[in-house]
Order: C-alpha cells, then sequence, then structure tokens
C-alpha cells in the first residue's frame, strides 16, 4: 500500500492537479520561468528568479528551486505534468534564497543537489540569516517549510551531467555577483543558464566582486550559446545579452575610483556613484546604493 502511493504522489496525473507554475519551451525540452523583477514578499511567494529545467532521455535536471517551497512543489508539478522521468540532478546556480528556498520540494527520490564547491560553506554562513530575514518579509507560513539544503555533489571547475542523450556541462566560476557562482550550458540547444552573472532590465545585485565580475566577463562571453537564461530579465540572444550589465558594472567601478580619489566619503558615494545608470534599470533605487557601498570597500584598497 505503501509503494502504491509513493507511486500515485509520483505520477504526472497526481502532480498534474497541483497550481503549475507557468513555463516556457524556451528550447527544445527546455523550460524556463521567468520571475517577476520585484523584492520577495508574501504576496508573491519569492517568485522573483528564473529557474527551469531540462528533460533528457533518461532524467530531468532542475536548475534552480526559487522563492519558497511553494513555488518549488510548483514547479515539481510543472515537470509532472510534462514528464515522468526521474529528476536526478538539481543545480543551484549559487545560494540567495531567491534560487535555493525551493530546494525542499525537491528531497527524496535519489535527486542530487549540486552546487559550486563553495556553496555549502556559503549557505552554512548565512542560511540561518536568510531564514530569519525572510521570515519577516514573507511570513511564517512561507518560512517554516524552508530547509536550507548544501549541495551534495560539488563543482569545482567544470562538471558534465549525463541526462541521457543530453549533456550540461557546469562551470564554476571565482567571485563575481557572488562567491558561488555555476553556469549551467545545455548542448543540444546551446542554451546558456547564467544565474545572476547576468542580469537583464532587474539592476545588477553585487554579493562578491565587482572586480572579479568584470575580470570574468570576456570569458563568460566566450560560452559558445545561442541564447541565455539570465538570472532575472528576459530569455535573451547571446552574448549580445551581456552588454548593459558591462557597461553599468564599469560605470559603477570608474564612477568609485573617481570619488575614492577625491576623497569622497563611502555615504555620500553610495548615493552619487552610477547615478547616470538609474533610467536604465528597474530596483536601481533598491540596489544600487548596497552596489556602490560594496564597490568601495573593495577598490579603496587597490
Amino acid at each position: 500500500m505503501v509503494s502504491l502511493l509513493a507511486t500515485l504522489f509520483n505520477s504526472p496525473v497526481t502532480h498534474a492537479q497541483q497550481p503549475q507554475l507557468s513555463v516556457t519551451e524556451v528550447a527544445p525540452g527546455l523550460f524556463v520561468h521567468v520571475g517577476a523583477i520585484a523584492l520577495m514578499t508574501r504576496e508573491n511567494e519569492g517568485a522573483i528568479a528564473n529557474i527551469g529545467f531540462v528533460i533528457g532521455n533518461d532524467a530531468v535536471a532542475v536548475i534552480d528551486t526559487g522563492g519558497s517551497v511553494r513555488e518549488g512543489q510548483e514547479l515539481l508539478a510543472a515537470i509532472r505534468a510534462r514528464t515522468d522521468k526521474p529528476i536526478r540532478y538539481v543545480v543551484n546556480t549559487h545560494g540567495h534564497p531567491d534560487h535555493v528556498f525551493g530546494n525542499a520540494a525537491f528531497r527524496g527520490g535519489g535527486t542530487a543537489f549540486v552546487g559550486h564547491r563553495n556553496l555549502p560553506q556559503a549557505l552554512a554562513a548565512r542560511g540561518p540569516f536568510y531564514l530569519d530575514a525572510f521570515r519577516k518579509i514573507m511570513g511564517d507560513a512561507l518560512i517554516d517549510e524552508v530547509h536550507i539544503i548544501p549541495p551534495t555533489l560539488l563543482v569545482d571547475g567544470s562538471l558534465r551531467l549525463d541526462l541521457g542523450g543530453r549533456t550540461l556541462v557546469l562551470q564554476a566560476w571565482p567571485a563575481a555577483h557572488s562567491d558561488s557562482d555555476l553556469t549551467v550550458f545545455d548542448e543540444m540547444t546551446k542554451t546558456l543558464f547564467a544565474g545572476d552573472l547576468v542580469f537583464l532590465d532587474h539592476i545588477p545585485v553585487m554579493d562578491g566582486s565587482i572586480r572579479g565580475w568584470l575580470r570574468m566577463m570576456d570569458d563568460l562571453a566566450k560560452q559558445p550559446a545561442e541564447r541565455v537564461v539570465p538570472g532575472h530579465g528576459p530569455v535573451s540572444q547571446w552574448p549580445t545579452a551581456l552588454a548593459d550589465e558591462r557597461r553599468y558594472l564599469e560605470t559603477l567601478a570608474a564612477d568609485v575610483r573617481t570619488l575614492i580619489k577625491r576623497g569622497t566619503p563611502i555615504g555620500v558615494a553610495a548615493g552619487t556613484a552610477a547615478a547616470s545608470e538609474r533610467s536604465r534599470w528597474q530596483l536601481f533605487d533598491e540596489y544600487n546604493a548596497r552596489n556602490a557601498t560594496a564597490a568601495y570597500s573593495e577598490i579603496e584598497w587597490e
């Protein structure tokens, strides 16, 4: 009986009856949910990041799980409405809540969680803070379900995942957006899941190293992709999708260097650096001052 119930619970029919996350097939067998360009809230259930999945001949890989277990469950339902193949991998492109809070929806069933070699340490250090901070924002009902699940399969350099007739190439990057950034390249469709190494429309958010981010831009642009799924913003052509982000980061770094040379205090610099970019980005006022403060703290020691 237990075995029968487990089979029914994991069947496409059962999951089809549950709320499904809206996804678009942007390439054959590759599905993406484009998140809202917004802050995580109770109302949007944390569904602000781009997440998705890839279906191979034998198995499925999930790329990020969203900002709540509820979103993760809706993603699972969307997968099960399309295939009953086992979900072999859940890949987290980095450790921020909007990308990993849905992980618990995919526990069990032999699914391996995959991430950058730095991700376990990042989640251990910040996980309790994230849970506390977002409990205040999103409420107990959403956050009580969240469990911080570290990866068991770590990427140091590159790693290939076989889904059966379809290979995903994972690449770990030096500190840039964060210290645990990972990209996923689908060789079959030449689609790059860039995580938050690429932002479109949503202002880039820096939690790693602005100098590191700018240094790796050329190498990132060499990824042999035709399209990119950014961490935030629309699916776009590659590598032209990098242009706006590169301009913003170069402007921010140049402005901060000028302000430091003038002896401008960090508090003043936070309110003025990259001001010319304000009209070009959504959520500029929510994030630019923090980006400028982080850039100032890093660049002043050059």
